[in-house]
């Protein structure tokens, strides 16, 4: 069966790296730092990211959206955030490399999915809080423009059929923050989609 995303878990493998670079230079006094996600400092932010990973293994092994809202915010850092994510990224990926998990239908909070399509939507969410993580520690803010190109190309493609998505105006906001305010006549990619995702 042709799948809709193609190279999906190479572009995820790209998005957990960017993610990596800008968490390996995290300061030990920055953790407390304060980010765009206003209801989280760093090592929130930091943890949301690698929890979900951890989650999305969880539904591909029978999981439900239960779990994964429970455990949304269990602590998955330990004594090494770093490490921590690392680990994460290589079992998330090697997850969906399991025979016909791409395939499988996964029990996902906002509603059933392919895991394909769940690995479109946690790559745009390692690349949108990559930004996110950039920003509260002052490291660089430039994106791959390969995965921004991707993302804003297939946007309604990621969250079709899904109830709550970025830029429906039925969403309510409760897992995407709301688009950012009218656009300047001038607009780079980056900053288009960013906007688009309440940046």
């Amino acid at each position: 069966m042709p799948y809709r995303f193609a190279d999906i878990i190479d572009r995820y493998l790209l998005a957990g790296s960017g993610f990596t670079r800008r968490l390996c230079s995290v300061r030990p006094e920055q953790w407390t730092a304060p980010t765009p996600c206003a209801e989280w400092d760093v090592r929130h932010l930091v943890n949301h990211v690698t929890r979900g990973n951890l989650n999305y293994v969880l539904l591909l092994g029978g999981g439900s959206a239960a779990d994964f809202l429970r455990l949304r915010d269990e602590d998955a850092l330990g004594a090494d955030p770093v490490d921590a994510y690392r680990r994460s990224v290589r079992e998330c990926a090697a997850a969906f490399r399991g025979p016909g998990a791409l395939q499988q239908t996964l029990d996902y909070p906002l509603g059933p999915v392919t895991g394909e399509q769940a690995l479109t939507v946690r790559t745009t969410d390692t690349v949108i809080h990559t930004w996110d993580l950039a920003r509260a520690v002052d490291g660089a803010e430039d994106l791959d423009q390969g995965l921004v190109a991707w993302i804003e190309d297939n946007l309604a493609d990621i969250y079709a059929g899904l109830p709550e998505s970025p830029t429906a105006s039925g969403t309510s906001h409760r897992f995407f923050a709301a688009p950012g305010a009218t656009p300047p006549a001038e607009e780079v990619r980056q900053s288009r989609l960013l906007r688009l995702m309440g940046r």
